[in-house]
């Protein structure tokens, strides 16, 4: 389902075309995407990606897009992975009171911005790169949305969450009748842990390890 085709099944299962609903019709659905992304972490919308640590810096910023960690690694000269240990500031802080104490980094913190860029989050690493390493970052971020894009990910293979999703947001908006309210959020519901059953469950396994998925007989 692209986006057209989800204005018009919003409009046609609503019955409503007046002005200021389809002009709010971009807001339903981008609401309904957040809620969709931060209910259900799909495997599918990681992202990843890689730099350079400054030496001398325990300072890292974040993509422009980061919500929030998966995983961050560093990369030692030799092409060995070391995964780092998620801590608090403060652990950070105690455990490595020097900043001018360096080395391989074994734990980062979320640290938040910067003055220099205000607007950007950053990773505090302990203890602070003595050598110009290579990391990598896999990290939870929004997509672009249906909405600026025209398609999506979550359009193209879940569009019955993305429909209830910005149908709920939409009766919300015309004030509905609380049981259409209700029947919509059902609706939602059903298909949103159909997504969770992809998103968490068969996108995190196998059958080899956790066996096929089969109905008890008889």
């Amino acid at each position: 389902m692209n986006y057209t085709e989800l204005v018009t099944a919003v409009q046609d299962y609503t019955e409503n075309f007046e002005t200021t609903f389809n002009a709010n019709i971009p807001v339903f659905v981008k609401q309904a995407e957040k809620r969709i992304f931060n209910s259900v972490q799909f495997p599918s919308l990681r992202r990843n990606v890689t730099g350079t640590l400054s030496v001398g810096n325990p300072y890292l910023s974040c993509p422009s897009d980061f919500l929030s960690p998966y995983s961050l690694a560093v990369i030692d000269t030799l092409g060995d992975y070391h995964f780092l240990i998620n801590k608090d500031v403060n652990y950070i802080r105690e455990f490595y009171p020097r900043p001018s104490t360096t080395g391989l980094p074994r734990v980062y913190a979320l640290f938040g911005p910067q003055t220099t860029f205000p607007n950007e989050l950053s990773f505090i690493l302990g203890p602070t790169p003595g050598v110009a390493y290579v990391a990598e970052l896999h990290y939870f971020f929004y997509p672009v949305s249906i909405v600026d894009a025209g398609t999506s990910w979550l359009g193209d293979n879940l569009d019955t969450v993305l429909l209830y999703g910005a149908l709920r947001e939409a009766y919300l908006f015309m004030k509905g009748e609380p049981d259409m309210i209700a029947n919509v959020e059902q609706k939602y519901q059903e298909a949103l842990q159909q997504a969770k059953r992809l998103g968490d469950g068969l996108e995190r396994g196998d059958a080899f390890r956790d066996g096929q998925a089969k109905v008890k007989v008889g």
